[in-house]
């Protein structure tokens, strides 16, 4: 095989609500670390073991805007992406390194607000199904016009 490919798919719970960020021109980002747990028996104790991994994940424009509204802390979320790695000079001239999941696609697993509009007798039904690679469009799934 002559290519390359970096592609990462997780399930995790939002550690955070997200945290947008705002650009001249109307662009925007919005950031928010995703926690996954692998969950294992200890052979010579037989205690359950509970490992979380962090994640630094980053969605752009309308996906930002998209997760900004309908996500919060402890939701749960599925999602795609590419693994970024990045380094920036602080305010006091060290260099910081971080890596993130550049977010493509995403399909909430549940939210918060969901549930709470579910519980108060509202119908109305967030965009759940995103794919931010489709060129121009970023559209979610059940906004499509056909």
């Amino acid at each position: 095989m002559n290519g390359t490919l970096n592609k990462v798919m997780l399930i995790g719970h939002l550690g955070d609500d997200v945290k947008m960020h705002y650009f001249d021109g109307g662009n925007c980002i919005g950031r928010f670390q995703l926690a996954t747990n692998e969950v294992y028996i200890n052979k010579t104790t037989n205690e359950k073991i509970t490992s979380t991994e962090w994640h630094n994940l980053v969605v752009r424009n309308k996906a930002a805007e998209i997760c900004e509204k309908y996500l919060s802390k402890g939701d749960k979320i599925y999602v795609e992406g590419r693994i970024k790695s990045r380094q920036w000079q602080a305010e006091d001239g060290t260099t910081k390194y971080t890596t993130e999941i550049q977010v493509t696609e995403f399909t909430f697993l549940t939210t918060k607000k969901e549930t709470a509009n579910q519980r108060s007798g509202h119908d109305q039904e967030p965009a759940k199904n995103a794919n931010f690679d489709a060129p121009n469009e970023g559209l979610p799934i059940n906004d499509l016009p056909f």
